[in-house]
């Protein structure tokens, strides 16, 4: 006997997992708002420090990573060019946030009642005009919105974090002066970080917006020691009409000999394209190194 056929409900599907997104600091700094910033729905997992996001992306640990490789007031953030070289992840986007601080503090206190100041160095540097108008003692911290965190668990009285306004809130803390960076335009750009072949995954998970740009690329190479190597190096892009629009040299600590270094190279175009390919043969055929860090598209901008 044939027994007849049952129209069950259609199997759930299972939940999407989280993309995770590592970011060095606590929940309100601006690598935080960089992760939002460029993934359209991010679990953001906050790291203790720059090298911990790096572990985290190769062990499998985080799906991507994002950490600071530039300000447009301070320049290079040195220690992360160091271990993008160190783990060779590949960049798979990169993303601006605008540098907004303000001066956080525990309620009730005010600018004239604060005697210490806690922040990143960098933090520091962008809102030193400001500190300098007070006797205030300066102190740094891990990070930003870690500034914010330590006084509010401690309930530290006169002192106060230099931090996203954005931080107050999320740690009991009130803004009490703001707007205090130097200038209105200072940014910080953030590298994406993925694992070897899992670039096109990474970019997936972005805001449209945020892969929606030129192709930019970053590379390393080092040039022979003889007279004219750099020049004829820089000299194969700019025979092809190849903007470079970031060059910077740091130790070639690998090699194990003092005064030797690596160029650092961020240019407009894309490998596949024929005059960026050429270009890049061209290097080859001067240098003793070239190592492609990653080509992703161009950070959009306010």
């Amino acid at each position: 006997m044939v027994q007849p056929l049952t129209v069950g409900a259609p199997a759930a599907s299972a939940p999407r997992a989280a993309f995770r997104v590592a970011y060095s600091g606590e929940p309100g700094a601006f690598a935080e708002d960089a992760v939002l910033d460029f993934f359209a729905d991010p679990a953001a997992v906050p790291m203790a420090s720059f090298r911990a996001v790096f572990e985290a992306v190769r062990d499998g640990a985080a799906d991507a990573g994002v950490v600071p490789v530039e300000s447009s007031l301070l320049g290079t953030i040195r220690e992360n060019l160091d271990l993008l070289w160190a783990f060779d992840l590949p960049v798979a986007g990169e993303v601006t946030v605008p540098v907004r601080l303000a001066l956080l503090a525990l309620p009730g206190e005010r600018v004239e009642t604060i005697e210490r100041v806690y922040s990143i160095s960098a933090a520091l540097a962008q809102a030193d005009e400001f500190l300098r108008s007070r006797p205030w003692a300066v102190e740094t911290a891990y990070n930003t919105a870690g500034a914010a965190k330590g006084i509010a668990d401690r309930r530290e009285r006169g002192a106060a974090a230099v931090a996203s306004a954005r931080v107050a809130p999320i740690y009991g803390l009130e803004v009490i002066a703001d707007a205090i960076q130097t200038g209105d335009d200072n940014r910080t750009r953030f590298a994406v970080l993925a694992r070897r072949g899992e670039e096109d995954r990474v970019r997936a998970e972005a805001r449209p917006p945020a892969v929606a740009g030129a192709a930019r690329t970053s590379l390393v190479f080092a040039v022979r020691n003889v007279p004219g190597s750099l020049y004829r190096s820089l000299g194969a892009f700019a025979t092809r009409g190849i903007n470079l629009w970031r060059l910077e040299s740091r130790p070639w600590a690998e090699r194990g000999a003092r005064w030797e270094y690596v160029f650092w190279v961020d240019l407009d175009g894309d490998p596949a394209e024929p005059a960026c390919a050429a270009a890049l043969a061209a290097l080859a055929g001067e240098t003793e190194l070239v190592r492609i860090l990653g080509t992703y598209p161009r950070a959009a901008e306010e």
